[in-house]
C-alpha cells in the first residue's frame, strides 16, 4: 500500500483539519461520511490504496469533529454550511484545479453544496446519498441528535445503539457533534442542483436507502449516471465494489 502523508490546514477561524494524501497522480478529494473518517471511509478497506495505484492522488481531509481534526466545542464555530467552507479552504490552500471528487454520505451532501458554492471538478461521485438527503436536513439529523442526547442510557436493542457505538468507536465528543449536527449544516435548494453540470456518478448500495432515492438525485442532476454496489448505508463502504465503482468512473 503506498504510504500515508498527513499534513494539517488550519480553517480561517482557527480550527486545525487533518488531511491524508496517498499516491501521486491526478488529484481526488475524498470527503468522508458522519462520525466517520478518511481512515474510516477511504483507507481501511483500500478504496484509497486502489486509486492510488491507478495513477491518483487521493487528497482526504478529517472534517472538524471526525478523525484527527479538532473539535472545537465553541458554538461560534459552527455557523451553517460550516464543512462547506472548510472543503472550499482547503482547495484553494492546496492549490487544486484540475481535480475529481468523492462524497459519502455527509461527504456527499458536502461535495454538492460546495459545488453549487462554487468547487469545478472535472468529475464528481456522490455515494450514499438520495434526492430527500440532501433537503430536510433537520429531519434526518435529528435521529442522531437524540442518540446524543441520550448517550448514556442507549443500551442494545435500542434503534440508536449502533450509531451510539459506532460514534463512540470514533472517538467523536458529543458536545461538538451535536454543535454540528444543529448548526453547522445547511440545506440545500433543489433548484441549485442544475448548477452541478459536471459528469456526476450517483453511487449506492443494493440496501441503502438511508437518505432516499438515487434514482431521483440521479434524474435531478444534469448529467448523472448510478451505480450499484452490494450494501446497506454502514455496509457499502467495507466492500471492494465500491472502490472499484469510483475507479471505473473517474478513468
Amino acid at each position: 500500500m503506498s504510504d500515508i502523508r498527513r499534513e494539517t490546514i488550519t480553517a480561517p477561524d482557527g480550527t486545525r483539519i487533518a488531511v491524508h494524501r496517498m499516491g501521486e497522480g491526478r488529484p481526488v478529494l475524498l470527503f468522508h461520511g458522519l462520525f466517520s473518517s478518511a481512515e474510516m471511509n477511504w483507507i481501511k478497506f483500500g478504496h484509497a490504496a486502489l486509486l492510488a495505484e491507478n495513477g491518483f492522488e487521493c487528497i482526504m481531509p478529517d472534517w472538524r469533529v471526525h478523525g484527527e481534526s479538532d473539535g472545537p466545542t465553541d458554538a461560534a464555530l459552527y455557523a451553517p454550511g460550516v464543512l462547506v467552507r472548510d472543503a472550499l479552504h482547503i482547495v484553494e490552500t492546496l492549490g487544486l484545479e484540475d481535480y475529481d471528487l468523492v462524497g459519502f454520505s455527509l461527504g456527499a451532501r458536502t461535495a454538492t453544496s460546495a459545488v453549487i458554492a462554487g468547487l469545478k471538478p472535472r468529475r464528481l461521485v456522490l455515494g450514499g446519498m438520495g434526492i430527500e438527503g440532501l433537503s430536510n436536513w433537520q429531519a434526518r439529523s435529528a435521529f442522531f441528535v437524540d442518540m446524543i442526547d441520550r448517550f448514556d442510557t442507549i443500551e442494545r436493542g435500542d434503534p440508536a445503539f449502533l450509531a451510539k457505538s459506532f460514534m463512540k468507536g470514533q472517538g467523536i465528543d458529543p458536545v461538538a457533534a451535536r454543535l454540528l449536527l444543529t448548526q453547522g449544516v445547511e440545506d440545500i435548494a433543489m433548484e441549485d442542483l442544475a448548477k452541478i453540470t459536471m459528469p456526476t456518478l450517483v453511487l449506492i448500495g443494493d440496501e441503502d436507502r438511508d437518505n432516499g432515492s438515487p434514482e431521483k438525485l440521479r434524474d435531478a442532476l444534469p448529467d448523472a449516471t448510478m451505480a450499484v454496489v452490494p450494501g446497506n448505508h454502514m455496509g457499502s463502504v467495507t466492500k471492494k465494489d465500491m472502490g472499484r465503482a469510483i475507479l471505473d468512473f473517474l478513468s
